[in-house]
């Protein structure tokens, strides 16, 4: 899809994101018919941090995804009255300095619920039964045959019971899985009323032979080392929500010594995941490009939701979705 790189006349929205509206051309119209042109300098790579500030001067609004929207950048930009994170997750951007700016946050929340909760179980199956392994290998030449285990009996642990692990706990149970849930925010009677058995962490980690993440940022990494030799020995984990929750050094180490027999990760503490990392070379892992989210069904959804955001703020109004 053929997407503008320049604004219009009127107020100008800085798109900083490639996967803005990517498969939908209905964002790009609202924004322009709107009056708040979108400007978009790059269409393939994100905007690089040290452009920011030049790019956000003459921004009304900004449109972002994983860049880190610091104070600095708002200070840069004198005319910004709204900023929008293109997903759900507002980790990257200083919500206090922006509050202390009067500029409005606002996200997209449930627009990538089911997109990551089917990507999430992909990456279940993936990691337990081997499928990139026997790709890669079948590639190179090889015809193995990878041995893993069913999933009908077996224990999923979903940590973090929202609207993702709830989507996966009701995948998991379609196989015929039982599912124990942590969410220190969800009252037990709401888990056990979605079929889950609610649990404390330490009980879940000790009874899982899966355990997917479904939680934002915790300022340090949830799964430590000792709550990876807590897990299940040979258990399986999965994280398709951000990279800090687990101690990416200690689950490396966890799986070379076997205590782990599988993870399946699409999101790291650096992005991209640096060569030469450990992560790299573990046995039994399947890393892929945080890429949970891609669908065109959420990516229209997203593009929607903040772009009606952008214009309701610059309207004077209040949005429907502040973060």
């Amino acid at each position: 899809m053929t997407t503008p790189r320049t604004s219009g006349q009127g107020r100008t929205t800085l798109i900083t994101t490639p996967t803005f509206a990517r498969h939908a051309a209905e964002p790009w119209e609202l924004l322009a018919d709107g009056g708040a042109g979108p400007l978009r300098p790059y269409e393939d790579t994100a905007l690089p941090t040290a452009e920011l500030p030049r790019w956000a001067a003459d921004a009304d609004a900004l449109i972002t995804g994983m860049d880190h929207i610091t104070a600095e950048v708002m200070d840069a930009a004198p005319r910004l009255k709204v900023i929008a994170k293109h997903g759900v997750g507002t980790d990257t951007i200083d919500l206090v300095a922006a509050r202390e700016r009067g500029i409005p946050v606002v996200c997209a929340p449930g627009s990538n619920s089911r997109a990551v909760a089917e990507y999430t179980f992909g990456l279940v199956l993936d990691a337990t039964r081997r499928i990139t392994a026997s790709h890669t290998a079948v590639m190179a030449g090889g015809w193995p045959k990878h041995f893993g285990p069913e999933l009908y009996g077996k224990t999923l642990g979903v940590v973090g019971f929202g609207r993702i692990g709830r989507l996966v706990a009701g995948y998991a149970q379609a196989f015929g899985m039982r599912v124990v849930a942590h969410d220190p925010y969800v009252p037990g009677d709401a888990v056990a009323a979605a079929g889950a058995e609610p649990a404390d962490l330490h009980t879940l980690l000790g009874r899982a032979d899966v355990v997917t993440l479904h939680l934002p940022p915790t300022g340090e990494p949830l799964l430590t080392a000792g709550r990876l030799a807590a897990m299940k020995p040979g258990a399986v984990l999965v994280n398709a929500a951000r990279g800090d929750l687990v101690d990416d050094i200690a689950l490396a180490g966890a799986l070379h010594s076997g205590h782990l027999s599988a993870a399946a990760l699409d999101a790291f503490t650096t992005e991209p995941l640096q060569h030469g990392h450990p992560l790299r070379t573990a046995p039994g892992v399947t890393l892929t490009s945080h890429m949970a989210a891609c669908t065109p069904e959420a990516n229209r959804a997203m593009g929607l939701m903040v772009a009606e955001d952008v214009l309701r703020v610059l309207a004077g109004q209040a949005p429907i979705n502040p973060a």
